[in-house]
């Protein structure tokens, strides 16, 4: 059915004409949003707006209000009975805005037309702020990413400082974090037996500010542990280093500890999360009727870019248990897998091909990571007492199920449909789940699902993110040696050769991720060279809230270990990383010949800039980190060298510890990392920007 043919009534009220059509004289909840109202399950204020209709409850959504003029958009629908929702949208909103290096974008893909600009900068809090003058009275509770991953003390890239939690900076009322459907549910029900919004405290997955002297609510089954207060991490970087490891362990473990966080005079107050989410409660968030549209306001002022990328695409499964250093997905979705049931699936597949303009393509049927489908463990009293951010890193978890079958089973289901063409996974791939000798328990369906995917389901190019070749890098990273990267491609090479296929392997890489160094990049050029790319989805890192290699970035310490790490920092010193990527582009190339000199790298300015042909035996592997030059030594080694008087090429080297990061900006909030699932239109502008 076109957008045209469909009642106004099919969709959430976003404007006082529909809330007056449905014959309301007033709302429960009204939701902020700072993306556009997109009513499909890919966009969380449509499915928060969805569960609070299932409810049984009044609800508007106002996207996108102006809060440049005389704010007439949070005034059009009058207070709520409830309270006030407030989210940012799918994206926080400075990664919204912002490239790696920390200009302007000039799109935003949550937008009509893609225009930029309808959106303020740190939206939560401007939103919240300004219902707080309007309305102080009304309840606000936070939601969405940019909420969930600033509910404590955070390194802000964009201020180049840290901020307290959001709570504070927006003086909202409450907070959820996570993927907030069970929190949600639970708020409503007590509202609706008459519990006052500030008696909510033993919700789980929700954050709250108390004053110090008020006693702490009570929950037997929770133990407390209290972490360094703010202005603590404010005056010491190794304390602020030193809380992300109790944080990020009890958002990832599956019975947690209620966290507290002295504020001033207050308590930042962090009740534990919810169990995962089990498959009955995932089918219902996606078996609302959304219309999988825009809302038809839009119409005239253009496309949607981020919904015309997943308008055609079914996600199966939330979570991810990789843990990446640079990576959000498991701090706001969690590690644990949480998946739809096949019948679930089937019926989205079904709404899609109804769609009229489906032309018999699927652009995805994945999720955070395509191939984590139904993957558990095996015994879930082992889970129970976990304690890692991973899985799969350093190795893979043996109570881990990586069995693919379920995945292969719902392909084939998806292929058999009549309707359909073809099925593509434009996910990223986890491969390191798909290499023996690094999944040493992994059944033989590891073989059949790379066969199946590769013959059925890649449209010319599989994506995949090995993210570096640097071992000491990738282990920093939470990524596995790059050695399983080459016994992948060697897999995929007989399999593409062996049915004639000519398909593209693509890899993503980050450069200036902390503890990586100029010399790195430059191994991982000519590894890269030697293994026939010429790498384009690449990205630089961008600091993000909640992630290790933020914390590392701001602190210069591991929070594990708090062991020391250089990052860089300056404009000059990513650009100069980011340029190796591009070793086959004229513009860098003497850039590049001279900084390979600088390092004491000859060796590989013949290898990587040379034009004719190299011996295999010719390229180390970075696993070696330096190569065969005993002059390439780390930086660090050769400021050591300097001060003890043997190295004079060193004079005019900059000590990298004084370095002060540059001013604000980024996009996908996966941190800093090329993701598989990240906007190509997006990567593009990072990478233009350092031309």
């Amino acid at each position: 059915m076109q957008i045209q043919d469909r009642p106004i009534t099919d969709w959430l009220p976003i404007t006082k004409k529909e809330v007056e059509r449905r014959g309301w004289e007033e709302l429960d909840v009204i939701l902020i949003s700072g993306d556009a109202y997109v009513d499909h399950p890919a966009f969380g204020p449509a499915v928060i707006g969805r569960i609070i209709e299932n409810e049984g409850y009044k609800i508007a959504i106002i996207p996108q209000p102006n809060w440049k003029d005389d704010l007439r958009d949070f005034k059009k629908m009058g207070k709520p009975k409830l309270f006030f929702g407030v989210t940012a949208g799918c994206m926080d909103s400075m990664v919204n805005h912002y490239t790696a290096n920390k200009r302007r974008r000039s799109n935003d893909s949550y937008t009509p037309g893609g225009e930029a600009g309808f959106r303020p900068d740190y939206a939560t809090i401007e939103y919240t702020k300004i219902l707080k003058e309007l309305y102080p009275d009304v309840p606000v509770l936070l939601g969405g990413i940019e909420a969930s991953l600033r509910r404590v003390t955070h390194y802000d890239y964009w201020s180049d400082r840290l901020m307290p939690s959001i709570l504070e900076s927006s003086g909202a009322d409450m907070l959820v974090y996570g993927m907030g459907e069970q929190p949600l549910r639970e708020v409503l029900k007590l509202l609706s037996k008459g519990v006052p919004f500030n008696s909510l405290t033993t919700i789980p997955q929700t954050a709250f500010i108390r004053k110090q002297e008020e006693e702490l609510p009570k929950n037997k089954n929770w133990e407390t542990i209290e972490i360094n207060s703010h202005e603590k991490c404010l005056d010491d970087k190794l304390a602020y280093a030193s809380n992300f490891k109790h944080i990020e362990q009890e958002s990832n473990k599956l019975h947690a500890n209620r966290i507290i966080q002295k504020i001033g005079e207050n308590n930042l107050i962090i009740n534990p999360p919810f169990y995962t989410m089990t498959e009955e409660e995932m089918d219902q968030s996606f078996d609302f009727p959304y219309t999988r549209l825009p809302h038809p306001k839009y119409k005239k002022r253009g496309a949607i870019p981020a919904y015309d990328m997943i308008k055609f695409s079914v996600n199966m499964h939330r979570g991810c248990f990789g843990g990446c250093s640079f990576c959000t997905i498991s701090a706001h979705q969690g590690k644990f897998i949480a998946s739809r049931s096949e019948k679930s699936i089937m019926k989205e597949v079904n709404h899609v091909t109804a769609m009229p303009d489906f032309k018999g393509y699927i652009s995805d049927l994945g999720g955070p990571s395509a191939n984590m489908y139904k993957m558990k463990g095996i015994d879930e009293s082992i889970c129970e007492k976990c304690v890692s951010p991973s899985c799969i890193h350093p190795v893979v978890c043996h109570n881990l199920d990586t069995s693919h079958q379920p995945l292969i089973d719902i392909y084939r289901k998806v292929d058999e449909h009549p309707d359909i063409k073809k099925a593509f996974v434009g996910s990223g791939i986890r491969y390191d789940l798909l290499v023996k000798d690094y999944n040493k328990r992994a059944d033989d369906t590891i073989d059949e699902y790379m066969e199946q995917v590769l013959r059925r389901h890649v449209s010319g190019r599989l994506k995949v993110a090995p993210e570096h070749t640097s071992d000491a890098t990738l282990k920093i990273m939470r990524k596995p040696s790059f050695k399983h990267f080459h016994a992948f491609k060697k897999k995929y090479d007989e399999i593409d050769k062996k049915y004639n296929l000519n398909q593209q392997l693509i890899p993503y890489f980050i450069s200036s991720h902390p503890g990586c160094e100029a010399q790195d990049m430059a191994h991982l050029a000519a590894e890269t060279k030697e293994m026939g790319f010429k790498l384009e989805q690449v990205q630089d890192f961008t600091p993000t809230p909640m992630t290790v290699a933020t914390v590392i970035y701001y602190s210069g310490v591991h929070p594990y270990t708090l062991k020391p790490y250089y990052t860089a920092k300056s404009k000059e010193e990513k650009l100069e990383q980011h340029q190796f990527f591009f070793w086959y582009k004229s513009e860098y190339q003497s850039k590049i010949r001279k900084r390979l000199e600088k390092l004491g790298l000859n060796d590989l300015t013949i290898k990587l800039l040379s034009r004719a042909p190299q011996k295999k035996e010719d390229f180390k592997p970075a696993h070696a980190k330096y190569g065969s030059n005993k002059n390439a030594k780390p930086q660090q080694e050769q400021k050591e060298g300097k001060r003890n008087g043997k190295s004079r090429n060193d004079k005019k080297k900059r000590n990298f510890d004084n370095d002060k990061p540059f001013n604000p900006k980024s996009k996908n909030f996966r941190s800093g990392g090329g993701h598989p699932n990240s906007n190509n239109k997006n990567r593009k502008n990072k990478q233009k920007s350092y031309k």
